[in-house]
């Protein structure tokens, strides 16, 4: 996923920072260069200029649907490829569906506003009065189409796939919804790539190279679910958000020396740095709460 690295900062709205990436810039310099059809270039930049507003309403709807399902939110990176939505909604599928189903509303919102503007344009003879207008208008519409089109891709970690993945949550729980998500996802960028390599399309390659990468993230992140779902788990202790007894084993890991350990076994102390923790993450659903508040009142905590 990309990261703040390389992106400086535009500006901060609703608590939540946006981040340019500066390779930006030379996407918008080359698709200035292979656009045709307009009278001048000022057009062309105003297209890419457009697009990045229309990703970054639709990333806003991510996080704004997460806030509001009790999620926490904190940045949105626009790059080449698009934009990312840093958000951590609570571990439910509801919530998961939501959060992300918000982005890709918000360009079906978009379409029949822009439709009516590409309908203005050509029962008003923009394009024979104002050419450049009516071009812009309709390809700001086809643009629009096409990223909510491609963005419903059942493909992860596209719109599409992560909302299928959160559609099967209800029904194979957290970590199999994942492992499913994240093969069709494989099988899914696999169809992709050979269109790439058909129409020629380079973007298109890079973008394939970015979805694989992230279906493989998928799919370990799916089998650390399954470790943490299948192992025993620890008496005495319960998570106050979700209700589950945190498991025993090393599934913590360290801030300082990334290394993993059972933080309710040392009761917060890093055995191989000395680090202490006073707060314990729910491996389940996130949540970070003092080491006092998942003890429970019925069963003695483990010394």
């Amino acid at each position: 996923m990309p990261t703040r690295k390389g992106s400086f900062h535009l500006f901060r709205l609703f608590g939540i920072d946006v981040y340019l990436h500066w390779a930006w810039f030379l996407a918008v310099a080359y698709f200035v260069s292979q656009s045709k059809g307009y009278s001048s270039p000022v057009w062309s930049v105003l297209e890419c200029l457009s697009l990045f507003l229309i990703v970054l309403i639709h990333e806003f709807g991510h996080q704004l649907a997460c806030r509001s399902v009790g999620g926490k939110t904190n940045q949105i990176i626009l790059w080449p490829l698009g934009g990312v939505a840093y958000v951590s909604p609570p571990q439910r599928p509801g919530a998961q569906l939501w959060s992300i189903a918000a982005g890709p509303l918000v360009n079906v919102i978009l379409v029949p506003i822009l439709g009516a503007l590409v309908f203005l344009s050509l029962h008003s003879g923009w394009n024979e009065t104002a050419p450049d207008l009516s071009r812009f208008l309709n390809n700001l519409q086809i643009i629009n189409l096409a990223l909510l089109i491609f963005n419903m891709l059942p493909i992860y970690p596209l719109d599409g796939g992560q909302i299928l993945r959160s559609l099967l949550w209800f029904l194979f729980g957290r970590a199999n919804s994942l492992l499913a998500a994240s093969i069709i996802g494989f099988i899914g960028v696999a169809g992709l790539i050979g269109l790439a390599i058909w129409i020629g399309d380079k973007w298109l390659i890079i973008l394939c190279v970015f979805i694989v990468l992230n279906c493989w993230g998928g799919l370990m992140q799916a089998r650390a679910l399954a470790k943490v779902a299948n192992a025993p788990r620890r008496e005495g202790y319960i998570c106050p958000n979700c209700k589950t007894a945190p498991p025993r084993g090393g599934f913590w890991m360290c801030g300082k020396c990334r290394k993993s350990f059972d933080t309710f076994e040392t009761q917060g102390l890093c055995p191989h740095c000395g680090t202490q923790y006073a707060a314990m993450a729910c491996p389940e659903c996130g949540s970070l709460r003092p080491i006092s508040d998942w003890i429970t009142s019925t069963s003695p905590a483990p010394p």
